[in-house]
């Protein structure tokens, strides 16, 4: 099996540039599946059918998508799959500013705009009522001539994105190699005991020890905290954990459960199936299979 590659975009976004924007119609997604070091927000029309993977999620999309990554290391891709549109429009906006320190958006206004590019790293993708809401200002950028009258309505883009309700993360905290955050200093540090302890049992009783909480108690702040059951939460890292390995080693799917806590391979793979829609075997054959040398 050979080794798994990403092409590594070169963008033509230059150091001095705000925005690239690349408006196209086609019949067909032919690009394979890179990274970059610049952020991207890309847009997708009359595609249902194509199938998206931004790092390991792995989804059939719609007739719109919308997602933002903002990590240099998350590897993405549009795949034509079972999309027969002859029709297709893609709008790719790619930028530089945002989250680098002592930037603009530090500033109070834009700490909504900051949060949802923080978030971006993992891939975000948003729900259509968002879609419909920027869709105007989407369809109108590649026609804007004046720079400045660009950005000005990149920013009332991102603006609506970030108060958009129903946005989700595509990629792992885990695969994604992205930092947890959270205000509560309670549940940092029992996300912090997760990642460091994934491969072994994890008890609820110690848990709540950490957070210095009953049980019951602390099963709900959890969920209210992060919006998951604590079972999901570990679940979801240690597949994200999983999927690194089978792309990224020769591991045996047996050993692979096992450094991920999994100790009965059965569990594993029906656990996996459920959360990822495919075996381990097929996900790391089909995954591997769209990559190419450079």
């Amino acid at each position: 099996m050979s080794e798994r590659q990403i092409v590594h975009e070169i963008t033509p976004l230059l150091g001095k540039d705000a925005l690239y924007i690349a408006d196209r119609r086609k019949k067909e997604f032919e690009y394979p599946i890179h990274n970059h070091d610049v952020y991207e927000l890309n847009f997708v029309e009359n595609a249902a059918g194509v199938r998206r993977i931004v790092g390991d999620s792995v989804e059939i999309i719609g007739d719109y998508d919308l997602v933002l990554i903002t990590s240099p290391e998350l590897e993405h891709v549009w795949e034509q799959h079972n999309c027969t549109s002859p029709e297709i429009r893609e709008i790719t906006i790619q930028f530089q500013f945002g989250l680098q320190e002592d930037d603009f958006f530090e500033k109070n206004p834009f700490a909504p705009i900051r949060r949802m590019l923080q978030a971006a790293r993992k891939g975000l993708c948003f729900p259509l009522p968002t879609i419909i809401k920027a869709y105007e200002k989407l369809d109108k950028m590649s026609s804007i001539k004046d720079g400045f009258d660009a950005v000005m309505q990149f920013i009332e883009i991102l603006n609506i994105l970030a108060h958009s309700e129903g946005a989700r993360t595509l990629a792992t905290s885990s695969y994604a190699k992205v930092q947890v955050e959270d205000d509560s200093r309670r549940i940092l540090k029992v996300k912090d005991y997760i990642i460091k302890n994934y491969p072994y049992e994890l008890k609820l009783q110690t848990l709540a020890d950490i957070a210095s909480m009953s049980q019951s108690a602390f099963s709900r702040f959890f969920k209210l905290h992060t919006g998951r059951t604590l079972s999901d939460y570990i679940i979801d890292i240690r597949l994200g954990y999983a999927t690194r390995m089978l792309l990224d080693t020769n591991d045996t799917i047996a050993d692979i459960s096992f450094k991920c806590g999994y100790n009965n391979l059965s569990n594993f793979n029906r656990t996996f199936r459920r959360k990822k829609g495919c075996t381990p075997r097929e996900f790391r054959e089909n995954f591997r299979k769209i990559r190419i040398i450079v």
